[in-house]
Parts: C-alpha cells; structure tokens; sequence
C-alpha cells in the first residue's frame, strides 16, 4: 500500500525524523490560511502517488499566501502527468503546503529489502534529488549500501559509515545516525516495503530535514496495523485492483492485451516472461490463488474483463494443491456465468489434467487447450492478432 507524502511525514515524524514544517490542503483557501501560518513563503507540492512531480509542474515556490492560494486554484483538478504516472495522469485532489527552506546539499536515504542478501538493506547516495534508479544505472559508485542483519538490527556503525561516505561529518555526523536509525526504526515498525528520503536535505543553517519522503507498506502485515486504513487514497488506485483485493487476488494491471490468469506468483510471472517471448504483451499480472475455486476463477474473469484493452485470455493453472479436473470445472462454469466473448487458451498440468482438458473440450464453450507453456503462449498471441 501506498502513501502521500504528507501522510509519509507524519508517519516517519512519529519515529523522530525530522520534517518541514507543513499542512495538507484540499482547496485553495485552506492553501492560503496555511502559507499565512507558515510565514508567507511557502512550496506548493501536489499529492499523488508517483514520482517526478516537479517535472511535470507540481511543485511550485510561492511568495506570498495570495500566490499561494492562486498556484493551488490552478493545480487542485489538473491532471499531472509525469514518467511515473504514464500518459493518462493523475488527477490532484490534494496538496502540502510546506515552509521554503534553503537548501545547501541534497543527499538520498533510503531502506529496501535486498532479495539476494535476505535482508533490509539501508541506501545513501550524495545525488540526492535525483530519480534513484538513473544514479544506480549510470553513476552506481555513487550508491553506498550498509546490510542490516535483522537479528541486530541497526547499530550505530551503520549510519557512521554512511555519514562519512555522504561527507557529513563534524556537527552533521550525530544528526545523520540518528536520522538513519529513525528511519530503520520506521521500516521495521511499520512493516513497510519501502522507506525513502529523496532529498534529504542539509540546510543553510545547519538543519537536517526529510524534505521528500515515501513509504510503501506490505500488504501482507496490514492486518498488525489497523491505524494505516485511515491513509489508503482509492482515487489513486485502480478500480480493477481495488476490486482483486476484496476476493484475495493479486492483480497488477498492465498496459498489454492479453489477460493472464494463474495459479502462483512465480508461474505468473513465467507466463507474462514466455508470452513477451513470443511477441505478446501481458495485460497484467494475477495470482489467482492455490485453490482456484469457481467462485474464485470467476471473479477473476470478472476483473480481466474489466479491462477493455484485453483481446485473448491466458489461463495457466498448475493442479498440485488442486485438481485439474476441478479447475476444468470451475473454468467452465465461471466463463457460463460471466458470458465471456474472447478467445481463451487453457493450459493445465498436473493432477488428473488428461480428465481437465476433457473437461473443456466437452464444455461447448471455445477454448483452445495447450500441451504447453511455449505452445499455450504462441496460441493465444495468433488469437490476439486475428
């Protein structure tokens, strides 16, 4: 799950980092009232969940609280378009009004899980303000790295190794560490996914502030923290995933037009990797779960469906928890009950798939039943491209 910035703040706020000074706007006369608060000059951040804001005009310097209520009339309702959010946008419907600062030196923090290490993994770079992910491809020495065994957690050490790498030494080294902590302190606390400061800025007059944050939770710990609903934003997410989540499928939509519909995560992503391979484009990914029950594949029809760019289905099922035979079934009747039109292609393997396939040629219903992988993704490709 993904947060605002603002709620991002307050959360690491909560744990001792500190932040600007700012309020959460909704119209521009709230806007106004808080640059008069914070001193009249202020920055106008638009809120969405993506990346590379300023570059597509949401975040503006406005000198005054009239400039202030004017930027935020003019930014509240538009459509913001940046390389994370695609082409078609996201519409603001939110905006932190945070006190100007000046600012001496930007650096980047940031915490993950290292998939390879097995462990979270605290990231410093002096390029701050600058997307991560073009630092790591075209300058990678600039991204110092300090694994944390979870056992120990975080010590010291790390966090002086960092600051010296960074360059803050002397007055900054204490302030750093304790920042490093705190934001390790978040991570581990809040179950979260990711925890980032980007930039992490060192002011003219000696201050070390989180000027840039975002967090992402792991969905799979929400239940231990009741308290983050209160920070879910369902205008920024997809009614498609919105749907997925409320019958317990994992569904990320994609750009493509071919609908997948699996068994596993690794399988699913196997099956997006072997349709690319073939000259096909994946309209998504979705885990439909171990059991792949009726009920079950039908909702997932229901979801692939949803999306109109969506021309073939590819459903790849693995019976070893279930049986072949009762995913045949349950095929069968979900693709009755929701009426669907478009070419699907079936692969089944496992347990009883001879009496599965059966199943489905028996069914009156268009299928095509691949032997394969290789074989189910090629068919569903030609069918995509008639």
């Amino acid at each position: 799950m993904k947060i605002h910035e603002y709620q991002a703040k307050k959360v690491l706020a909560q744990y001792g980092v500190p932040i600007p000074r700012g309020e959460m706007a909704s119209n521009a006369y709230e806007a106004y009232e808080i640059a008069r608060r914070l001193g009249g000059t202020v920055v106008v951040k638009a809120q969405i969940h993506a990346g590379g804001r300023g570059k597509g005009g949401g975040v503006k310097l406005a000198s005054s609280p009239a400039e202030a209520e004017q930027i935020a009339g003019k930014m509240l309702g538009m459509t913001l378009v940046t390389h994370q959010t695609g082409p078609e946008g996201r519409v603001v419907q939110r905006l932190l009004i945070e006190e100007a600062l000046r600012i001496k030196k930007e650096y980047y923090i940031g915490i993950v899980i290292d998939r390879l290490a097995k462990c979270p993994v605290i990231m410093a770079s002096p390029a701050g303000g600058m997307d991560i992910e073009k630092v790591a491809a075209e300058t990678p020495e600039l991204i110092f790295k300090e694994h944390i065994d979870p056992s120990v957690g975080f010590e010291p050490f790390h966090g002086r190794s960092l600051a010296f790498r960074l360059g803050l030494s002397g007055e900054f080294l204490s302030p750093a560490v304790k920042v490093m902590a705190a934001l390790y302190r978040t991570f581990e606390g809040m179950d979260a996914s990711l925890v980032e400061i980007n930039p992490f800025l060192q002011t003219e007059d000696g201050r070390l502030l989180a000027l840039d944050a975002k967090i992402t939770f792991d969905d799979n710990a929400l239940y231990r923290h009741p308290e983050l609903s209160q920070y879910r934003d369902f205008h920024e997410e997809d009614p498609l995933e919105i749907r997925a989540s409320r019958y317990g499928i994992n569904y990320i939509r994609l750009d493509g037009n071919i609908g997948c519909m699996v068994n596993g995560a690794g399988l699913a992503m196997a099956t997006m990797d072997i349709i690319k391979l073939v000259g096909g484009n994946p309209a998504n990914f979705l885990d439909v779960g171990g059991g792949a029950s009726a009920e079950q594949v039908k909702n997932a029809f229901e979801i692939l469906l949803g999306d109109k760019n969506v021309r073939a289905v590819l459903i790849n099922i693995f019976g070893g928890i279930v049986r072949c035979d009762l995913v045949a079934s349950g095929v069968v009747e979900a693709a009755k009950a929701v009426g669907i039109k478009i070419p699907v292609v079936v692969r089944l393997e496992g347990t009883n798939v001879e009496q599965g396939r059966q199943i489905l040629r028996d069914s009156g219903l268009k299928f095509t039943v691949a032997s394969g992988m290789k074989d189910a993704a090629e068919k569903v490709v030609s069918l995509t491209k008639q």
